[in-house]
Protein backbone atom coordinates (compact mmCIF):
# COMPACT_ATOMS: atom_id res chain seq x y z
CA UNK A 1 0.00 0.00 0.00
CA UNK A 2 0.92 3.18 -0.98
CA UNK A 3 -2.20 5.42 0.62
CA UNK A 4 -3.32 5.63 3.69
CA UNK A 5 -6.15 8.50 5.06
CA UNK A 6 -3.74 9.15 7.87
CA UNK A 7 -0.65 9.70 5.87
CA UNK A 8 0.41 13.47 4.65
CA UNK A 9 0.60 12.52 1.38
CA UNK A 10 -1.34 10.77 -1.65
CA UNK A 11 0.12 8.61 -4.22
CA UNK A 12 3.29 6.14 -5.09
CA UNK A 13 5.37 9.05 -6.40
CA UNK A 14 5.21 10.85 -2.95
CA UNK A 15 5.45 7.36 -1.02
CA UNK A 16 8.62 6.41 -2.92
CA UNK A 17 10.25 9.77 -1.22
CA UNK A 18 9.41 7.82 2.17
CA UNK A 19 10.42 4.41 1.52
CA UNK A 20 12.49 2.98 -1.90
CA UNK A 21 9.68 -0.52 -1.64
CA UNK A 22 5.94 -1.17 -1.49
CA UNK A 23 3.75 -4.41 -1.24
CA UNK A 24 1.42 -5.01 -3.93
CA UNK A 25 -1.49 -6.44 -2.00
CA UNK A 26 -4.14 -4.69 -4.40
CA UNK A 27 -2.98 -7.50 -7.26
CA UNK A 28 -4.39 -10.12 -4.69
CA UNK A 29 -8.06 -8.89 -5.45
CA UNK A 30 -7.89 -7.86 -9.14
CA UNK A 31 -5.45 -7.18 -12.29
CA UNK A 32 -4.66 -3.96 -13.26
CA UNK A 33 -4.29 -2.72 -16.60
CA UNK A 34 -0.82 -1.78 -18.39
CA UNK A 35 -1.65 1.69 -18.43
CA UNK A 36 -1.74 1.54 -14.64
CA UNK A 37 1.02 -0.46 -14.39
CA UNK A 38 3.05 1.66 -16.51
CA UNK A 39 1.95 4.75 -14.27
CA UNK A 40 3.57 3.11 -11.37
CA UNK A 41 6.71 2.61 -13.21
CA UNK A 42 6.76 6.24 -14.12
CA UNK A 43 6.48 7.63 -11.04
CA UNK A 44 9.42 5.39 -9.34
CA UNK A 45 13.07 5.16 -9.95
CA UNK A 46 14.07 1.58 -11.47
CA UNK A 47 15.86 0.68 -8.17
CA UNK A 48 12.36 0.86 -6.03
CA UNK A 49 11.10 -2.52 -5.19
CA UNK A 50 7.61 -3.70 -6.08
CA UNK A 51 6.63 -7.23 -4.07
CA UNK A 52 3.39 -7.97 -5.92
CA UNK A 53 0.81 -10.75 -4.89
CA UNK A 54 -0.56 -12.81 -7.29
CA UNK A 55 -4.08 -13.02 -8.35
CA UNK A 56 -6.47 -14.96 -5.32
CA UNK A 57 -7.42 -17.15 -8.10
CA UNK A 58 -4.38 -18.55 -9.07
CA UNK A 59 -3.12 -19.15 -5.04
CA UNK A 60 -6.56 -19.48 -3.41
CA UNK A 61 -9.39 -20.81 -5.63
CA UNK A 62 -7.00 -23.09 -7.80
CA UNK A 63 -4.59 -23.59 -5.17
CA UNK A 64 -1.66 -23.58 -7.64
CA UNK A 65 -3.90 -26.23 -9.54
CA UNK A 66 -4.80 -24.44 -12.45
CA UNK A 67 -5.79 -20.37 -12.98
CA UNK A 68 -3.41 -19.79 -16.30
CA UNK A 69 -5.52 -17.30 -17.85
CA UNK A 70 -5.65 -14.89 -14.79
CA UNK A 71 -1.32 -15.69 -14.22
CA UNK A 72 -1.20 -15.00 -17.84
CA UNK A 73 -2.75 -11.89 -17.56
CA UNK A 74 -1.11 -10.83 -14.44
CA UNK A 75 2.52 -11.24 -16.00
CA UNK A 76 1.37 -9.59 -18.89
CA UNK A 77 0.15 -6.31 -16.62
CA UNK A 78 3.12 -6.29 -14.65
CA UNK A 79 5.19 -6.62 -17.77
CA UNK A 80 5.88 -2.11 -17.97
CA UNK A 81 7.53 -2.77 -14.29
CA UNK A 82 10.91 -3.87 -15.80
CA UNK A 83 13.35 -4.12 -12.95
CA UNK A 84 10.82 -2.37 -10.74
CA UNK A 85 9.10 -6.24 -10.03
CA UNK A 86 11.57 -7.02 -7.51
CA UNK A 87 9.47 -10.48 -6.67
CA UNK A 88 6.27 -11.83 -6.75
CA UNK A 89 4.70 -12.81 -3.77
CA UNK A 90 3.07 -16.00 -3.70
CA UNK A 91 0.77 -15.91 -0.72
CA UNK A 92 -1.20 -19.20 0.32
CA UNK A 93 -3.81 -19.86 2.61
CA UNK A 94 -3.43 -21.32 5.64
CA UNK A 95 -5.53 -24.58 5.02
CA UNK A 96 -2.22 -25.13 2.32
CA UNK A 97 -0.04 -27.56 4.35
CA UNK A 98 2.87 -30.10 4.07
CA UNK A 99 0.96 -32.60 1.55
CA UNK A 100 0.16 -28.96 -1.27
CA UNK A 101 4.06 -28.74 -1.33
CA UNK A 102 4.24 -31.20 -4.70
CA UNK A 103 1.80 -28.48 -6.02
CA UNK A 104 3.85 -25.66 -5.10
CA UNK A 105 6.96 -27.23 -6.47
CA UNK A 106 4.87 -27.78 -10.13
CA UNK A 107 3.86 -24.58 -9.95
CA UNK A 108 7.51 -22.69 -9.39
CA UNK A 109 8.98 -24.81 -11.89
CA UNK A 110 6.04 -23.60 -14.59
CA UNK A 111 7.14 -19.85 -13.81
CA UNK A 112 8.96 -17.70 -15.95
CA UNK A 113 12.68 -17.27 -15.09
CA UNK A 114 12.10 -13.41 -15.52
CA UNK A 115 10.89 -12.75 -11.92
CA UNK A 116 12.14 -13.90 -8.52
CA UNK A 117 9.43 -15.26 -6.32
CA UNK A 118 8.66 -15.66 -2.45
CA UNK A 119 6.61 -17.95 -1.28
CA UNK A 120 4.25 -17.03 2.40
CA UNK A 121 2.74 -19.94 4.20
CA UNK A 122 0.44 -20.07 6.86
CA UNK A 123 -0.35 -23.75 8.04
CA UNK A 124 1.30 -24.76 11.35
CA UNK A 125 2.55 -27.96 10.20
CA UNK A 126 5.51 -25.68 7.94
CA UNK A 127 7.12 -24.38 11.23
CA UNK A 128 7.93 -27.74 12.62
CA UNK A 129 10.59 -30.16 11.42
CA UNK A 130 9.84 -32.65 8.71
CA UNK A 131 8.33 -30.54 5.73
CA UNK A 132 10.24 -30.20 2.85
CA UNK A 133 9.29 -26.87 1.88
CA UNK A 134 12.08 -25.10 2.22
CA UNK A 135 13.79 -27.83 0.17
CA UNK A 136 11.85 -27.38 -2.96
CA UNK A 137 12.08 -23.18 -2.30
CA UNK A 138 15.82 -24.13 -2.83
CA UNK A 139 15.72 -26.25 -5.68
CA UNK A 140 13.42 -23.51 -7.38
CA UNK A 141 15.05 -20.45 -5.84
CA UNK A 142 12.35 -19.12 -4.33
CA UNK A 143 12.16 -17.66 -0.73
CA UNK A 144 10.39 -18.03 2.03
CA UNK A 145 8.54 -15.07 3.43
CA UNK A 146 7.89 -15.02 7.72
CA UNK A 147 5.29 -12.78 8.76
CA UNK A 148 6.54 -12.13 12.13
CA UNK A 149 3.62 -11.64 14.24
CA UNK A 150 5.13 -12.74 17.74
CA UNK A 151 5.29 -8.98 19.17
CA UNK A 152 1.37 -8.27 18.31
CA UNK A 153 0.53 -11.39 19.42
CA UNK A 154 2.70 -11.25 22.56
CA UNK A 155 0.35 -9.22 24.66
CA UNK A 156 -3.92 -9.09 24.38
CA UNK A 157 -5.11 -6.02 22.12
CA UNK A 158 -5.78 -2.72 23.50
CA UNK A 159 -7.98 -0.87 20.68
CA UNK A 160 -10.25 -1.32 17.83
CA UNK A 161 -7.35 -1.52 15.72
CA UNK A 162 -5.32 -4.23 17.29
CA UNK A 163 -8.46 -6.28 18.35
CA UNK A 164 -9.48 -6.33 14.89
CA UNK A 165 -5.70 -7.64 13.66
CA UNK A 166 -6.19 -9.97 16.68
CA UNK A 167 -8.79 -12.20 14.33
CA UNK A 168 -7.30 -12.05 11.50
CA UNK A 169 -3.43 -12.16 11.37
CA UNK A 170 -1.51 -15.41 11.56
CA UNK A 171 0.16 -16.67 14.65
CA UNK A 172 3.41 -18.05 12.93
CA UNK A 173 6.67 -18.56 15.06
CA UNK A 174 9.50 -16.91 14.46
CA UNK A 175 11.49 -17.51 11.58
CA UNK A 176 14.70 -15.39 10.57
CA UNK A 177 16.43 -17.91 8.22
CA UNK A 178 17.17 -16.82 4.37
CA UNK A 179 17.33 -19.44 1.35
CA UNK A 180 17.96 -16.50 -1.54
CA UNK A 181 20.62 -13.01 -2.08
CA UNK A 182 16.96 -11.27 -1.47
CA UNK A 183 15.40 -12.12 1.64
CA UNK A 184 12.20 -10.80 2.30
CA UNK A 185 10.15 -10.07 5.79
CA UNK A 186 6.95 -8.73 7.03
CA UNK A 187 6.52 -7.72 10.71
CA UNK A 188 3.59 -6.81 12.14
CA UNK A 189 3.86 -4.70 15.30
CA UNK A 190 1.57 -2.97 17.71
CA UNK A 191 -0.11 0.30 17.67
CA UNK A 192 2.42 1.88 20.56
CA UNK A 193 5.80 2.12 18.72
CA UNK A 194 7.78 2.16 21.38
CA UNK A 195 6.28 -1.98 21.76
CA UNK A 196 6.50 -2.38 17.88
CA UNK A 197 10.66 -1.10 18.04
CA UNK A 198 11.00 -3.67 20.83
CA UNK A 199 9.54 -6.39 19.04
CA UNK A 200 11.77 -5.89 15.88
CA UNK A 201 15.12 -5.56 18.11
CA UNK A 202 16.14 -8.71 16.70
CA UNK A 203 15.24 -8.20 12.99
CA UNK A 204 18.37 -5.39 13.33
CA UNK A 205 20.87 -7.88 13.45
CA UNK A 206 19.27 -10.21 11.45
CA UNK A 207 18.95 -7.55 8.70
CA UNK A 208 22.64 -6.55 9.21
CA UNK A 209 24.35 -9.77 9.15
CA UNK A 210 22.26 -10.70 5.74
CA UNK A 211 23.80 -7.39 4.66
CA UNK A 212 27.59 -8.40 5.58
CA UNK A 213 26.72 -11.78 3.66
CA UNK A 214 26.11 -9.94 0.38
CA UNK A 215 22.62 -10.39 0.72
CA UNK A 216 19.76 -7.62 -0.39
CA UNK A 217 17.36 -7.56 2.38
CA UNK A 218 13.93 -6.25 2.23
CA UNK A 219 11.47 -5.25 5.76
CA UNK A 220 8.30 -4.22 5.53
CA UNK A 221 6.86 -2.67 8.91
CA UNK A 222 3.42 -2.94 9.42
CA UNK A 223 1.34 -1.98 12.64
CA UNK A 224 -2.36 -2.27 13.08
CA UNK A 225 -3.54 0.75 11.63
CA UNK A 226 -0.45 1.41 9.77
CA UNK A 227 -1.03 5.03 10.49
CA UNK A 228 3.25 5.41 11.24
CA UNK A 229 4.38 2.94 8.95
CA UNK A 230 6.44 4.99 6.92
CA UNK A 231 7.70 7.04 10.05
CA UNK A 232 8.72 3.29 11.75
CA UNK A 233 9.96 1.73 8.43
CA UNK A 234 12.45 4.91 7.91
CA UNK A 235 13.17 4.30 11.84
CA UNK A 236 13.95 0.70 11.21
CA UNK A 237 16.55 1.33 7.93
CA UNK A 238 17.68 3.90 10.39
CA UNK A 239 18.80 1.22 12.89
CA UNK A 240 20.29 -1.33 10.32
CA UNK A 241 22.29 1.65 8.81
CA UNK A 242 23.78 2.38 12.07
CA UNK A 243 25.04 -1.37 12.13
CA UNK A 244 26.22 -1.40 8.68
CA UNK A 245 27.14 2.18 7.99
CA UNK A 246 27.58 1.19 3.86
CA UNK A 247 23.82 0.82 3.51
CA UNK A 248 22.27 3.10 1.30
CA UNK A 249 20.28 6.02 3.17
CA UNK A 250 16.24 6.06 2.22
CA UNK A 251 15.09 9.12 0.10
CA UNK A 252 15.26 12.61 1.98
CA UNK A 253 11.17 13.46 0.91
CA UNK A 254 10.48 17.25 0.08
CA UNK A 255 9.61 19.26 3.44
CA UNK A 256 5.99 19.95 3.29
CA UNK A 257 4.76 23.59 2.75
CA UNK A 258 1.15 25.54 3.24
CA UNK A 259 1.87 27.34 -0.07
Amino acid sequence: MWTHKAWAWRGLAAYAEQCNAVEGNTTFYATPSRETVASWARQTDPAFRMVLKLPRAVTHEYRLAGGAEELRAFLDAIEPLGPRAHALWIQLPASFGPSDVPALGSFLRRLPAAYRYAVEVRHPAFFQPGTDLAGVLRETGAEWVPFDTTAFFDTPPTSDAERDAWTKKPRTPLRTEALTERPIVRYLGRDDPARTVAGWRHWVGVAAEWLREGRSPTFFIHTPDNAGAPRLAREFHAAVRAEVPGLAPLPEPEPLTLF
